[in-house]
């Protein structure tokens, strides 16, 4: 309501407009039923006091109880991918989505979910960064006109995810002798590879600095050299495996191999 009530006075006085802004929402896992899609979007919108969303995206590939929370096994449920989808192409038809999307879709779920969608997702968000480099998701995106977008683009430092991307010695090197910061570095690997990147901060300095990538570039064999990190996945979604109660068995399930 807070994030609401700030949007509703930035655009009646005129600071910004909201052809200007470009927000996204997401399907949590508990709404997932076909019937609750359309639900789920309808508070949002009345949360955030908008007639519509620039891009609504399903947050993963499984389903869990209405109005559960958490991640007990034992809360998941069954889920129909394309009826799910269906329900979303709704909300596109209707307007209240300008874009539909994906987030954490492997290569193969966004492949099957191609072959049955009328409306194919404008987006997959994923956790991508130096360290997390999704070559082959990213190909297959750009083959299919998908655009990828990365979460995590720095390995969200300071948070429970385990991970020091930006004290890899690889990225500090080369930021060294670019003169630039190693975030600044991971986002305009981000950039040069392609996709977009949504780096998190609350500090001024560290947002200007995060801004500062339109006016240099990687020279091509630095660029080349940061393909020598040793891969690691770092939001793994441990806890929508199971053996009973989930879809998945395994990380290999729920990613596909991309683990």
């Amino acid at each position: 309501m807070q994030v609401g009530e700030a949007l509703k006075t930035l655009f009646s006085t005129g600071v910004v407009k909201r052809s200007e802004m470009f927000i996204t929402s997401k399907l949590w896992t508990s709404d997932c039923a076909p019937e609750d899609v359309s639900k789920a979007l309808a508070r949002t919108l009345e949360d955030l006091q908008l007639d519509y969303i620039d891009l609504y995206l399903m947050h993963w590939p499984f389903r869990t109880k209405p109005g559960s929370r958490g991640w007990d096994p034992e809360i998941m449920v069954p889920l129909c991918l394309p009826d799910t989808w269906n329900a979303m192409e709704g909300l596109f038809a209707s307007g209240q989505a300008r874009a539909i999307g994906v987030s954490n879709f492997s290569t193969k779920k966004l492949q099957d979910m191609l072959g049955y969608a009328k409306i194919p997702p404008a987006v997959n968000q994923v956790e991508c960064h130096p360290m997390w480099q999704q070559h082959a998701l990213h190909n297959f995106c750009m083959s299919t006109g998908v655009h990828l977008t990365a979460y995590s683009p720095l390995g969200s430092p300071g948070s429970w995810i385990k991970g020091e991307v930006l004290k890899e010695p690889l990225l500090i090197e080369i930021a060294e002798k670019l003169n630039k910061s190693p975030a600044q570095v991971s986002l305009r690997w981000g950039i040069q590879s392609g996709h977009s990147v949504l780096p998190k901060s609350a500090n001024e300095s560290r947002i200007t600095e995060n801004l500062s990538l339109f006016d240099w570039c990687i020279p091509h064999e630095l660029f080349l050299k940061l393909s020598q990190i040793h891969q690691q996945r770092l939001l793994r979604g441990d806890t929508a495996v199971h053996e009973t109660c989930s879809p998945y068995k395994s990380l290999e399930d729920l990613w596909d191999g991309e683990i």
